[in-house]
């Protein structure tokens, strides 16, 4: 039983990494990347669609992401939603397809991109102790109903797994908040 508990406990947290990983790859660094721009709305065909459903996003240079719709008609819809994301992006829209230069951020962005990074880390980190402390729940719900061969020892010993998986998945979140940070710092 309390097996059960661990494992939807893990599951629950990695999918905390998961969100916060997609979280980051949006965003900017000084480089171009399409996972900037791939999940945002664009208003097209009567409703609301992301991005990579829409168009090929693509990296022709460094500084530069190029997008082809897959309806040209599109472009002006795509164009608009990039420059109402709060991304800092200003679209060109060039025949059929809409060009994006990306400058690099001033000191002053970076600082709050960093900052913005680190905000996502503390609030995975929260979820993931709210994991936590519903997974000790579950196990001293278990521990005091003695309809279950469930002894003091086994809640001690799960509670023990359960926090060293809490130390490590908070580690993961840490290190990839370091390495986004340095990302977002350097020019």
């Amino acid at each position: 039983m309390s097996n059960e508990i661990y494992k939807s406990c893990q599951k629950m947290m990695e999918k905390s990494i998961e969100h916060y990983d997609k979280e980051l790859r949006g965003i900017r660094t000084g480089r171009a990347s399409t996972a900037l721009v791939e999940f945002l709305k664009v208003e097209c065909y009567g409703s609301t669609c992301d991005l990579r459903d829409v168009a090929a996003v693509s990296v022709p240079e460094p500084t530069q992401l190029l997008v082809k719709p897959f309806d040209p008609t599109t472009k002006n819809a795509i164009a608009k939603a990039m420059e109402t994301a709060e991304l800092g992006l200003n679209p060109q829209v060039e025949g059929d397809s809409v060009r994006v230069h990306l400058p690099a951020p001033s000191a002053e962005r970076r600082k709050q991109l960093s900052g913005q990074v680190k905000k996502l880390a503390e609030d995975t980190k929260v979820v993931i102790r709210n994991e936590r402390r519903d997974a000790i729940k579950q196990i001293d719900a278990m521990v005091k109903d003695k309809a279950n061969s469930f002894s003091e020892d086994d809640g001690k010993a799960a509670k023990s797994y359960i926090d060293d998986l809490t130390k490590d998945i908070s580690t993961r979140v840490d290190q990839m908040c370091a390495k986004k940070t340095e990302e977002v710092e350097s020019i």
